[in-house]
């Protein structure tokens, strides 16, 4: 027997290797790939040390290593394959995955000839390879693959069909592949390819293909064994989930597995922009059997212009204002996915976009580094595009953010990096929501302008902790870490809670917003609305309190007096109307929902994980308000 070992450096630990299992199951089932050969999986997470890999990987002693090559891996991958190459030179090493496919001469050198690239859908190359391997060798024979000749010549072989029946992929899990495994997170298919032409996604414009599906008994087959081996979070990879009527009965499914496991105890999904009813539909039973507490929106921009260059078309503005009405009657986080720089967007374009989801009721707005991905229409666009890029300096990954295009120069982008940092701080985590939206309503200052205004502050600011850690991001581009937010909301809504309260005060007082009618009120309104973001003892305000007062304070709630101007900024429905109130009291109860307690002995990265999931989920932390009997105080 000959042995194939499967490769896979997980972002997260104890990930399930879908990819893999896809791989072994289809080659699997060709009879003499299942004579000739034994199967190995080795999934770990992507910072397991370099040499602890090779030593592991050598102990398999595998005639044949395939590497799943990612955005997030490539640079140990490529390490890896290295030393495979140089330590096991009888062994054969194939790399597939978006980030290699129809780049074998930049990772693979002529004198490898045991390496191989796969340049698509794996199953039917691979299958084909381990065929060649156990007989004549001829990788010639071998569909959708690249690999250096004994001339010396790079060699490409035709690409097959893409597999439209995906049921001819037998499922991993009633395989038993991954019997005897112990899986934490778990990525899901229930069908491939994606009907849009993005040009910075991979998923539509390379693929260019309707949606094929896996038959609905196996997949919801699949998702029950996940559910009875203890699988606490699962990611939905398809590219437009709720595009499929069969999508809402697969979402029941998933709960009833939860209601009758235990598990899975979180969801994530991509939800289908074209479909917002039928999302929120989704969503709604995921809410209500306790697996997912917010809904993704993802318009990537509103700029008609960027729009256009990325082939993207989103949904319409008054069905996203509906949108975002119904999320909020039925108490349901939301949150908006934005890109920053699509090709065509400008500076200010990006920060009027996202002042108008400001006022529009925005739950969050979450702007995502531009990365240019390989394979994609805008990979192949770059100098049409005026594309410029910085590799992140990342010992694992291989991560180009787009820095600069014909519309936005190096400056710019920078700037719009603080501008998102201010958006974060006073929008998200709603250091200053109320007193945003009262100068937005007053017609003092946009939300735009505010934040403009706020980000320019924040860099005259770097002799404190938070403004530093902006500065630091923007000029290392920490924005590319996927917990950089999550940062954030620990310093503003936790370790540096007091610092926030003052740069805000400072912030205001230099614009002279204080002195306006209402401001100030308004401003201690966000002193004690600002959520926390671990279940945790509230804290008086780091600054003095004139136009609020607080005559209780215990463990999670504060009792308040609030002028009726600053308690009309909460939009209570049993709040008193006129003016004459005298003071209005209020109970403010930071008690929240499904918040852990601050782990003091994890580390930042992992408390800045849970912190960028609540943030998600606004309406889990955000406090609630109770009218109180009213009180008048003598003159």
């Amino acid at each position: 027997m000959m042995k194939t070992c499967l490769v896979e450096l997980t972002v997260y630990p104890n990930t399930l290797p879908l990819a893999s299992g896809y791989l072994q199951a289809y080659a699997q089932q060709d009879p003499d790939v299942a004579r000739d050969f034994d199967f190995a999986i080795h999934a770990v997470e992507v910072n397991t040390p370099l040499e602890t890999l090779v030593s592991d990987l050598l102990a398999q002693e595998a005639d044949v290593y395939g590497l799943s090559c990612y955005l997030w891996n490539m640079r140990r991958m490529k390490e890896l394959c290295d030393e495979l190459v140089r330590l096991r030179p009888d062994a054969y090493v194939v790399l597939g995955g978006p980030q290699v496919m129809h780049h074998a001469a930049e990772y693979v050198p002529p004198s490898a000839r045991n390496v191989l690239v796969c340049n698509g859908e794996g199953e039917k190359p691979f299958t084909a390879l381990l065929r060649e391997v156990a007989g004549e060798r001829n990788f010639h024979e071998v569909p959708g693959v690249s690999f250096w000749d004994d001339d010396g010549e790079l060699v490409t072989t035709p690409q097959p069909d893409r597999i439209k029946d995906l049921d001819e992929i037998p499922s991993p899990f009633a395989a038993g592949v991954f019997d005897g495994g112990e899986y934490t997170f778990a990525v899901v298919e229930t069908n491939r390819g994606c009907p849009y032409r993005c040009s910075y996604c991979y998923w539509g414009a390379a693929t260019n293909d309707k949606v094929h599906r896996w038959e609905l008994d196996r997949v919801k087959s699949d998702l029950s064994w996940i559910s009875e081996h203890g699988v606490e979070s699962i990611f939905v990879a398809d590219a437009n989930w709720g595009a499929l009527p069969r999508d809402v009965e697969l979402t029941r499914h998933l709960v009833e597995c939860k209601q009758r496991n235990g598990y899975p105890s979180m969801v994530a999904i991509q939800a289908a922009k074209n479909r917002p009813d039928r999302v929120t539909e989704i969503t709604e039973i995921l809410v209500e059997g306790g697996m997912l507490t917010s809904q993704p929106v993802s318009l990537q921009t509103t700029s008609p212009q960027a729009l256009e260059l990325v082939q993207r078309a989103n949904i319409k503005e008054s069905t996203y204002v509906e949108l975002q009405v119904k999320l909020r009657e039925k108490k349901i986080s939301s949150y908006t996915e934005l890109i920053w720089p699509l090709p065509g967007e400008t500076l200010a374009s990006y920060q009027e976009g996202i002042g108008k989801l400001c006022a529009s009721g925005a739950d969050a707005v979450v702007s995502y580094p531009q990365l240019l991905l390989r394979n994609t229409p805008m990979y192949r666009q770059q100098e049409e595009l005026g594309i410029v890029t910085v590799r992140v300096d990342d010992p694992v990954a291989e991560a180009d953010v787009v820095v600069g295009t014909k519309w936005v120069t190096r400056e710019d982008f920078q700037e719009g990096a603080w501008f998102y940092y201010a958006v974060i701080s006073i929008y998200n985590a709603r250091a200053g929501f109320y007193v945003a939206r009262l100068l937005d309503r007053q017609g003092v200052c946009s939300y735009t302008d505010f934040l403009r205004a706020a980000a320019h502050y924040f860099k005259t600011r770097t002799d404190t902790e938070i403004c530093r850690f902006f500065a630091d991001s923007v000029a290392t581009l920490g924005n590319y870490d996927i917990n950089n937010i999550g940062k954030v909301l620990h310093y503003v809504l936790h370790s540096h809670r007091g610092e926030m309260d003052e740069l805000l005060e400072g912030f205001l007082r230099e614009r002279g917003w204080l002195d306006l009618p209402g401001v100030r009120a308004a401003f201690e309104l966000d002193l004690l609305a600002r959520p926390y973001v671990y279940r945790e003892s509230v804290v008086a305000p780091s600054v003095p309190l004139t136009h609020i007062r607080l005559v209780e304070q215990d463990r999670y709630t504060f009792v308040a007096e609030l002028p009726p101007e600053a308690a009309a900024l909460l939009e209570l429905p049993d709040l008193p109307e006129g003016a004459d109130l005298g003071v209005v009291r209020l109970r403010v109860d930071h008690v929240g929902r499904r918040k852990m307690p601050y782990p003091k002995h994890r580390s930042l990265d992992y408390n800045a994980g849970y912190c960028q999931v609540m943030m998600n989920r606004m309406r889990d932390i955000v406090p609630s308000w109770t009218v109180l009997p009213a009180v008048h105080h003598a003159a």
